[in-house]
């Protein structure tokens, strides 16, 4: 956190390159054309992984004591949080439990929302606004609320060819 304060957190926004190659020298997996915000925080490095072509917005949060995999042409936006960790409330002690988040290809975590631990959201799912997803969401689906519903389904782009 002190090197990102130091090097990344003040850059200007079109410096994500510089952003992506400080968060590899502490271990992340970076896919090519990645923009991270200066505003962003990542817990831990070493515990992100984030396909090509994915956006984590200013002020976005990956509490990723645990693994956090964002995977290609995925977007997290402005302050949304993304916790791959949680405590034992069985255990009088409150242990760490560490469960990791998965995002598939092409999800959007809209403005504000919450993805818990444990959590994997499928191809092409949407989490809307302040929306909090504290179970597996389906592919092609959105969902918005607290605790995250299905809404609707979501339209999947045209085959290339």
């Amino acid at each position: 956190m002190a090197a990102w304060f130091l090097f990344a957190r003040w850059t200007p926004p079109f410096l994500h390159p510089w952003r992506a190659l400080m968060l590899k020298a502490f271990g992340a997996r970076i896919g090519s054309n990645c923009r991270v915000h200066a505003s962003a925080c990542v817990w831990w490095p070493g515990n992100l992984e984030l396909g090509d072509n994915v956006l984590i917005g200013p002020g976005a949060l990956l509490y990723n004591q645990g693994h956090i995999c964002v995977g290609s042409d995925s977007v997290i936006s402005q302050r949304a949080h993304l916790c791959a960790s949680s405590h034992d409330i069985a255990d009088p002690h409150f242990q760490l439990v560490l469960d990791p988040v998965t995002i598939r290809r092409g999800c959007w975590v809209a403005a504000e929302a919450f993805v818990g631990p444990g959590v994997t959201m499928g191809e092409g799912a949407v989490l809307s606004a302040r929306g909090a997803l504290f179970s597996d969401a389906e592919a092609w689906t959105v969902y918005r609320g607290n605790p995250a519903t299905a809404l609707r389904p979501r339209a999947q782009p045209a085959a290339e060819g």
